[in-house]
């Protein structure tokens, strides 16, 4: 039995090409600005570029997921000697570090591989890339079987367990305002 499909939609990153021009930062900084074109702020860009010029080191990272909680993964890699953390090369947006938050109000980024322009056809950091270090993709992939209402329950469950049903409420409550 074949379940749903979805297309899935990235972008592949070759560092070998990157030559950390930042034009990806830029540009995607200018669509996303209000209203669109009239500013560029990297800071507000859905891509960062890792840079270690000296090295000539550059590793674009493009802003995923959401998550509220920290990770645990503190290792630590050596590239050309010199050490980074996992933290510089994470996609997630998390309370632990700045990169991929909204710099006024702190709300955190994700890419939307440029969907708030329907005139876009692929990622505008993808079509500035002059190096061609960014390459759009999609691929289709099965979707998971939607969240059933017990698995809600039990998520439910557990986050009053930990903090109490008066917190889950108020925080549905504050959350549903919001919509």
């Amino acid at each position: 039995m074949t379940g749903k499909k979805k297309i899935v939609k990235s972008i592949k990153i070759d560092v070998d090409k990157c030559n950390g021009c930042r034009a990806c930062e830029v540009i995607c900084s200018a669509l996303h600005a209000a209203p669109p074109y009239s500013s560029s702020n990297p800071a507000r860009s859905r891509i960062r570029v890792i840079r270690d010029p000296l090295a000539d080191i550059y590793v674009p990272v493009y802003a995923g997921e959401y998550t509220a909680a920290e990770c645990a993964g503190r290792d630590r890699y050596t590239i050309d000697g010199k050490q980074y953390e996992e933290c510089a090369f994470c996609r997630a947006s998390c309370p632990s570090r700045d990169f991929f938050k909204e710099p006024d109000s702190g709300l955190p980024l994700k890419c939307d591989m440029c969907e708030s322009d329907p005139s876009v056809t692929e990622p505008m950091c993808v079509q500035w890339c002059l190096a061609d270090a960014l390459t759009y993709e999609e691929r289709e992939e099965e979707v998971e079987p939607e969240v059933g209402v017990e698995d809600v329950d039990v998520g439910l469950e557990a986050l009053a367990n930990k903090y109490g049903w008066q917190t889950v409420l108020d925080s549905v409550a504050r959350i549903s305002k919001k919509a």
